[in-house]
């Protein structure tokens, strides 16, 4: 399983964590995706920091929802909002959102169920994210899948990344990626 790192940007200031502090962290730990979340500032300011980021990360990055960013990345992550924002028909709003960002970016699109999965499975996407494992403060009205993570991650036909709450000790059988984000600096078992 790889690990990818989910750099979020409010996380970060409020636990007073640098920005590329938490970029080098995380590839001193060996993951190989990073996802760039900054939901509160303004698009100039995601700008300069996906900027600032592929100065220090030469993994994938990836940013969150803001498509019209993806020349300064890899690719992008959304959710399932975002999907049905951009049409309402999910297979139009993928070859929309390739149209838009280029067919050789990667896209990953947040699942958090059964139902999910099998609309993803329709769809031209590079993988998906699952979840929640675990109860988090950051998404509180996310639904906690547990143990049936796994069972679910199996029925997709993509690259399954487990995210909320997962820790470094986890293990799953059909998962690809282990998301972490705080855990990534807080965790004391890592050195």
């Amino acid at each position: 399983m790889q690990l990818y790192a989910l750099c979020d940007a409010e996380m970060l200031r409020q636990s007073g964590v640098d920005l590329l502090f938490f970029a080098q962290r995380a590839k001193s730990l060996g993951a190989g995706v990073l996802q760039y979340r900054n939901k509160q500032s303004d698009i100039a300011t995601v700008k300069s920091d996906l900027i600032s980021l592929r100065q220090v990360w030469d993994g994938f990055l990836l940013i969150n929802d803001h498509y019209e960013l993806a020349p300064f990345c890899d690719g992008v992550h959304i959710g399932q909002e975002d999907l049905y924002a951009i049409d309402p028909d999910p297979i139009r709003a993928v070859k929309i959102l390739k149209m838009t960002i280029g067919e050789d970016k990667i896209i990953g699109l947040s699942t958090h169920n059964t139902h999910e999965i099998e609309i993803a499975n329709t769809l031209k996407v590079s993988y998906v994210g699952l979840g929640a494992y675990r109860a988090t403060s950051t998404k509180s009205e996310a639904k906690v899948l547990g143990e049936r993570l796994d069972e679910i991650a199996a029925l997709s036909t993509h690259p399954v990344a487990a995210i909320g709450g997962v820790k470094f000790d986890d293990t799953f059988n059909h998962v690809a990626y282990k998301v972490m984000g705080s855990g990534l600096i807080t965790n004391e078992n890592v050195k």
